[in-house]
């Protein structure tokens, strides 16, 4: 953070207008290193990721037995979804819980089709809480249904259909292969943004979990899913499940997409999209793997039984939420409703929480998440929201601890950036800025506050990441060219000048009130020199302040 210049001839400082458009044109601090950075790495890895994969060469696909390249180990891929595995349900709604025994059933269809996959895999299925029909598996084979989905199926060979399509995903590598993409072209890491436009308590909670899953949203190729449908169908047939379910649920989803509903819009069809190329390639490996294994229709109906009674009041409670703005009235009478139906279920009790806090009634919401926390101790967004009623009723040390354990369950941009202000309000400030700049990663108002709350502090202690200071000769004297790199405006500038002429030094401190972002300022050491003098000088940047 120092500069240092030597005078030779008759060198002076370039023209104010000229380097003033030259660094008007600079990126900020950040994005300075970001550049060189991005520069080196792309440099390093395209010869690194070639030599890769000619290292890692190319291995046998264990369903479809063709060979392809392969940058990870089996191992890789399960501690991949092993350590996706509680953040990608905590995303997606949390757990179901209201009937565990829906979870043992799904997880012994799932089982029971996995058992005669070509992979063996630690394959783990769950049921989330979540009323967008939708089914997902991470790499590694752990499978996620959504409970939306299981009350649109008719039979268990159509859940057995579902469930083998996506151990296929798995087994199969699709997953894994499309972070191979990623890293091959230097998209890896999967990136989490919390949607959260404005400060309503109800939009903040939801938004926390709103987010752009790389893995489960990620839209499978045309070959991808018709090599799960097929090899879907196999297992389905090997466990003696009805084929004929893979055709009509196929069909199924087709009437669906025709009559574009949008919660199906937004799940299943957004990641396996239907075609009626699927049903006639469904309808055609028939052939092969005939129809005439169980169906279990009742068998199916009797074991969710918990869901299809309950299907009303989750749709009572949707409702509620949707119409908590614009009818808080109405939503309330909703989810009442709801509570009275199936008092057991959590979310219901959380979504009550979210439309009184919305309402500025944040005891009574508190009181609702208490009930919520009661029947799920595993939700984040409870203790999320739990945090945020009690910040509002001032409350800080309990807020900080519900905030807290949220951000342990799932870490989100909104509760680190709640948890920095509560540590900088604390005088802990390195904590504070590591919060604020993992907030900062954020989206919307949550981001945008966190990075300015960590560039509040970032510029206090890395002034020259912001400033740059640079000597230059001009007409006997010399001046010190101070340029504003960043997007932010800084104030209370100080710089240090050291002048040696003819070996003797003599030292500045040189001071600004304010600098805008982009711009730059001329300061006069008031140190002066002869043409026939040896002159060498250096400025360091010492502190600044934010200017906004």
């Amino acid at each position: 953070n120092e500069a240092g210049r030597m005078r030779k001839h008759s060198q002076t400082r370039p023209q104010g207008a000229q380097n003033a458009q030259a660094f008007s044109n600079a990126p900020t601090g950040r994005a300075l290193a970001s550049t060189n950075r991005s520069a080196m790495r792309t440099a390093w890895t395209t010869p690194f990721l070639a030599v890769l994969a000619l290292a890692a060469g190319c291995a046998v696909n264990p369903v479809t037995g063709q060979r392809e390249l392969s940058l990870l180990s089996t191992a890789d891929e399960i501690s991949m979804g092993e350590s996706q595995y509680q953040p990608y349900q905590q995303a997606a709604g949390g757990r179901y819980q209201v009937d565990p025994t829906v979870t043992e059933y799904v997880a012994f269809v799932g089982q029971r089709v996995a058992a005669v996959s070509d992979r063996p895999l630690p394959y783990e299925f769950v049921v989330i809480n979540e009323g967008t029909p939708n089914a997902w598996a991470l790499p590694g084979g752990k499978v996620g249904v959504h409970r939306g989905l299981l009350v649109e199926l008719d039979n268990e060979a159509e859940l057995a259909a579902v469930l083998g399509h996506e151990v296929v995903h798995a087994a199969a590598k699709h997953g894994a292969q499309g972070v191979q993409r990623g890293l091959l072209f230097g998209l890896a890491g999967v990136g989490i943004g919390l949607a959260a436009e404005n400060s309503k308590h109800a939009e903040r909670i939801v938004g926390a979990a709103n987010l752009g899953l790389h893995l489960v949203g990620q839209k499978y190729g045309r070959e991808q899913e018709r090599v799960s449908d097929y090899h879907g169908m196999k297992y389905m047939h090997v466990a003696g499940y009805d084929t004929m379910a893979a055709v009509t649920l196929q069909q199924k989803f087709v009437a669906l997409s025709e009559g574009r509903r949008n919660n199906w819009l937004e799940g299943m069809f957004a990641s396996h999209p239907p075609s009626p190329e699927r049903v006639a390639n469904n309808r055609a490996a028939l052939a092969e793997f005939p129809p005439g294994g169980e169906l279990g229709r009742e068998r199916y109906q009797e074991r969710i039984a918990t869901l299809l009674a309950n299907r009303s009041a989750y749709e009572a409670a949707d409702r509620a939420r949707q119409d908590a703005a614009k009818n808080p009235v109405l939503a309330m009478r909703l989810i009442d409703e709801a509570i009275e139906e199936e008092p057991r279920e959590a979310q219901f009790h959380g979504i009550k929480g979210e439309i009184l806090a919305s309402q500025g009634r944040y005891q009574q919401a508190v009181e609702a998440y208490d009930a919520a926390i009661k029947r799920d101790t595993g939700y984040f967004g409870h203790y999320l929201g739990r945090g945020l009623a009690r910040d509002s009723l001032g409350e800080k040390l309990l807020a900080s601890g519900d905030i807290a354990r949220s951000n342990s369950l799932f870490p989100t941009p909104l509760a680190s950036y709640k948890l920095g202000a509560y540590a900088l309000a604390e005088g802990q400030r390195p904590q504070a800025k590591r919060l604020f700049e993992v907030a900062s990663q954020g989206t919307g108002n949550v981001g945008r506050a966190a990075a300015d709350a960590f560039v509040r502090l970032d510029i206090e202690d890395s002034p020259a990441r912001y400033v740059v200071a640079e000597p230059f000769f001009e007409d006997g004297k010399v001046v010190v060219e101070l340029s504003n790199v960043s997007d932010y405006h800084v104030a209370d500038i100080v710089v240090r000048v050291r002048v040696d002429i003819n070996g003797e030094t003599a030292y500045r401190r040189l001071s600004l009130g304010r600098l805008a972002a982009d711009s730059v300022a001329v300061l006069d050491s008031r140190l002066f020199y002869r043409d026939e003098d040896e002159v060498k000088a250096q400025t360091r940047v010492l502190e600044a302040a934010p200017g906004w």
